[in-house]
């Protein structure tokens, strides 16, 4: 398991808002993002930013996540319309140093409690949208997906936040200009030799499975194979047998046989829906105890070991359903390959090259009233704006892009 949660007190860590250290570390930003395999960034659309910042608005910045750089690629778009960022991150990125920290905080980044209700983060966001010097780049989704082409449900505090800032502008210029949300669609485009690449991660897997590697059979063959496998294990672990039928509807069973009992043992009942929301409802009721730093030795254990299946859960949903085909494209493989990398060894090593392509959608006005009942219009919008670029990506002919 990744220390993606902390036990430890939780203490915001604001942003610096001066622009000197941007200004330092901007120029950085193409090293940073070949140490994560991305060899350039092409940003389309920037000109309906740029119009944004000229209208004076409040501005919110809403990518998909699929990869650990994509706050360097959003960082790259804001250079190219000649506006540093600030970017809300998860306070456990915090936790990983002090130069870490030193630079997160250096460049604008300002860190949120997902584990509970972060005000001085709410608040912090908020002041950033209503005083419009940078805009605030905000990713919906919460988690990293690590998969391009597909969305994951969306936080509705993203429309809080906005509509918040929103009435605060209003208040202080009435009929000044108000704040927008562009959906930001990020796509990587992997232009190496595939085989190349995935080769000796595969090599690796099935040596720890104590395979022979399966040299010569097609990749979609061994990745099932061994997409397979880790699954069966996993049930032998948590169900005591490898269970029959189709692969997604075994991943579902092991998540709800994973999350129920918790659920029931933890908030009174099972919760339906998504898996990330669901764990992170658990993760707020487990956690306040373990911070505390009270518990007996046997309940820390325990509690660790609920916080651990959890986020077993969480990554088993994180395998969208037929997501590889064969005539998927390559990335496809690639994100697949890299997830079951992940998940054994909590490391990814470096792919490259990629070409990473933002493409900033347009301006979603804020309304400061949310319309009572149903799906929020704002949400909603943001949602399909972030599908349609992500599927305009998709569509985009390469030579040599999918599987052969």
């Amino acid at each position: 398991m990744q220390a993606i949660v902390v036990a430890k007190p939780y203490k915001f860590v604001p942003p610096r808002r001066g622009t000197f250290w941007p200004g330092v570390l901007s120029p950085l930003l193409p090293a940073m993002l070949r140490g994560h395999g991305v060899a350039a960034v092409e940003c389309r659309g920037a000109e309906k930013l740029a119009a944004s910042v000229a209208a004076g608005r409040g501005i919110m910045l809403a990518p998909n996540h699929c990869r650990p750089c994509d706050p360097y690629v959003v960082a790259t778009l804001g250079r190219a319309v000649g506006r540093h960022v600030h970017i809300m991150a998860s306070w456990h990125l915090f936790m990983q140093g002090r130069i870490q920290r030193f630079l997160l905080t250096r460049a604008g980044i300002f860190s949120v409690y997902r584990e509970g209700l972060d005000r001085e983060a709410l608040k912090c966001a908020i002041d950033i949208l209503t005083e419009a010097r940078r805009p605030l780049v905000l990713f919906p989704e919460g988690v990293i997906s690590r998969h391009n082409d597909l969305l994951n449900p969306l936080m509705e505090g993203t429309a809080m936040i906005a509509r918040n800032a929103a009435k605060q502008r209003a208040a202080a210029q009435p009929g000044g200009p108000g704040v927008v949300i562009h959906p930001v669609g990020i796509r990587y485009f992997f232009e190496g030799d595939l085989n190349a690449t995935v080769e000796p991660v595969l090599r690796d897997i099935e040596q720890r499975l104590t395979w022979e590697p399966c040299h010569g059979r097609p990749l979609i063959e061994r990745i099932g194979k061994i997409g397979d496998a880790l699954l069966t294990l996993k049930e032998i672990e948590f169900l005591g047998s490898p269970q029959p039928g189709e692969l997604n509807a075994r991943i579902r069973n092991l998540i709800d046989h994973l999350l129920c009992p918790i659920e029931d043992a933890w908030l009174k009942g099972r919760h339906d829906g998504d898996v990330v929301a669901r764990v992170k409802l658990l993760r707020t009721a487990l956690l306040p105890d373990l911070v505390a730093g009270q518990l007996p030795e046997e309940e820390k254990e325990h509690r660790w070991e609920l916080l651990a299946q959890l986020y077993l859960a969480q990554q088993l949903a994180l395998y969208p359903k037929d997501y590889l085909t064969a005539d998927s494209p390559m990335e496809r493989v690639i994100e697949t390959v890299e997830r079951f990398e992940e998940d054994m060894t909590d490391r990814v090593r470096r792919v490259h090259p990629f070409r990473a392509v933002v493409t900033v959608g347009d301006a979603l006005e804020v309304s400061q009233d949310r319309v009572r009942g149903g799906e929020d219009p704002l949400m909603k919008s943001l949602h399909q704006g972030l599908e349609s670029l992500l599927a305009a990506s998709l569509a985009e002919k390469r030579p040599g892009a999918h599987m052969q």
